[in-house]
């Protein structure tokens, strides 16, 4: 956005619902708007926004005529029997969406930076235009490989969405057992929390105390925020094994 001169306008989700203020997004839309960035399922509050909220992000998109670029990377790893809808399928948004997706999180390959933005062929265009400007290529045998992936059947799906599921209120019940706040989400494989209730209102200086305290690692939500004020908020992660988030468990069990 800033490389084509523009100017960024926050549109945030705030705890405890993270759920979109579609009235605050009316209000900041205005002459000078030319593209909405929406991610959902988000990073880093887990919030899957829902078809009234995606409709309601169309009407204004459509009524302003604004273009939209929709960060889907979690698209397949949406739990409790819910649904991701793309935006660009929605009346009238294929024309002006262009939707990002990735094989990292899907099939556990994030080292290898394959991805993939589709719309209609002159917004892709635009973008391509850009992108071999950041990273002239990608790994050609790793595009083989995705695309091999891409082929797998409902089955990997599935067990991907149970193992994950399995994980994810693993760690939810131990981080609250620890006396967190913890907001439980609705996709990706994050969960975020508040610290508040241990004593830190500030989440950068917990995530900061905490390799040295407990050998574990979070990251303050703060950091995804345009401005710099201190949140008790930090995120934590169930993409590794089992053993690990018990250990992790443990280790903040015994020394917070």
């Amino acid at each position: 956005m800033e490389l084509a001169g523009g100017r960024i306008v926050p549109w945030r989700l705030e705890a405890p619902a993270f759920r979109p203020d579609l009235d605050r997004l009316e209000s900041i839309v205005n002459d000078r708007t030319k593209v909405l960035l929406l991610n959902t399922p988000h990073n880093p509050t887990g919030t899957v926004l829902d078809r009234a909220e995606l409709e309601a992000v169309a009407r204004i998109a459509i009524e302003r005529d604004l273009l939209v670029v929709t960060d889907e990377v979690y698209e397949h790893l949406v739990f409790d029997g819910r649904l991701h809808e793309p935006i660009a399928a929605l009346p009238g948004m294929w024309d002006r969406t262009v939707s990002i997706s990735s094989a990292g999180k899907t099939f556990s390959v994030t080292g290898w930076k394959i991805g993939w933005a589709t719309g209609p062929a002159a917004l892709v265009d635009r973008v391509k235009g850009v992108k071999q400007y950041l990273s002239f290529a990608s790994g050609t045998p790793f595009q083989y490989g995705i695309a091999a992936a891409l082929a797998s059947g409902r089955e990997y799906y599935e067990d991907y969405l149970t193992s994950y599921a399995v994980r994810r209120d693993l760690l939810a019940e131990g981080l609250a057992s620890l006396g967190f706040t913890v907001y439980e989400p609705q996709g990706t494989y994050f969960i975020t929390t508040s610290a508040a209730p241990l004593g830190y209102e500030d989440g950068m200086a917990f995530c900061l105390a905490l390799p040295e305290k407990c050998g574990v690692v979070a990251v303050p939500t703060q950091v995804f925020y345009a401005d710099p004020e201190p949140r008790p908020e930090v995120r934590f992660t169930f993409c590794k094994p089992r053993a690990v988030l018990e250990e992790g468990l443990e280790r903040l069990r015994k020394n917070l």
